[in-house]
C-alpha cells in the first residue's frame, strides 16, 4: 500500500485530466500507462509523473487484486454491528486486526460504535466471531444476500 493521508489534511486540485486518469485506473487497474496516456491523450512520461504525484499526495492510496471470496471456500459474508463505551474502541479494533475473516471496519455515529464486514467458511465460524465481538458489547449480524458491484470513486 501507498499510504493513507491523515483525515485533516485537505483535498488536493484536480484537472479534468487527473480526474480521467484516476476513473481508469479505479475500474482498469491493471491497464498500462502507455494505454492510459493514448486514452487521455498524454504521453507516458506524462501520465507516470501525474499517477506519481496523485499517489505522493494520497490521492491514490494503494493497488490491489480484487478476489472472490467463494473461490476462497469463504461463502459466507456478513456484517456485524457492535455498540460498544469508549473505553472499549481501542480493544475492539485490537480484536478486528486479530481476525482474518474481518476485511471491513467502519466507525459509525449513532447507536452503533462498528459496523464489521466478515467472510468465514461456515456458520460456526461466523457464530466464534460473533461470540468474540460480543464480549465488547451487543452486537447485531446480518447475512449479506448479494454484493453489487461497486461504483468508482467520482473525482
Amino acid at each position: 500500500m501507498i499510504g493513507r493521508p491523515k483525515a485533516d489534511e485537505t483535498s488536493i486540485s484536480l484537472d479534468p485530466v487527473d480526474r480521467a486518469i484516476l476513473a481508469i485506473l479505479q475500474t482498469e487497474g491493471r491497464l498500462g500507462v502507455t494505454e492510459i496516456g493514448r486514452r487521455v491523450n498524454l504521453s507516458q512520461p506524462a501520465v507516470s509523473a501525474r499517477i506519481k504525484r496523485l499517489e505522493q499526495s494520497g490521492v491514490i492510496t494503494g493497488y490491489r487484486a480484487v478476489v472472490d471470496p467463494a473461490r476462497l471456500g469463504l461463502g459466507i459474508h456478513a456484517v456485524i454491528r457492535l455498540r460498544t463505551s469508549h473505553a472499549r474502541i481501542a480493544a475492539s479494533l485490537d480484536l478486528f486486526a486479530r481476525l482474518p475473516e474481518v476485511v471491513n471496519v467502519y466507525r459509525l455515529t449513532g447507536e452503533d460504535c462498528f459496523l464489521i464486514d466478515v467472510y468465514v467458511p461456515s456458520a460456526g465460524r461466523l457464530e466464534a466471531i460473533v461470540d468474540g465481538i460480543a464480549r465488547l458489547g451487543p452486537v447485531a449480524t446480518s447475512l449479506v444476500l448479494r454484493t453489487y458491484e461497486t461504483k468508482p470513486i467520482a473525482p
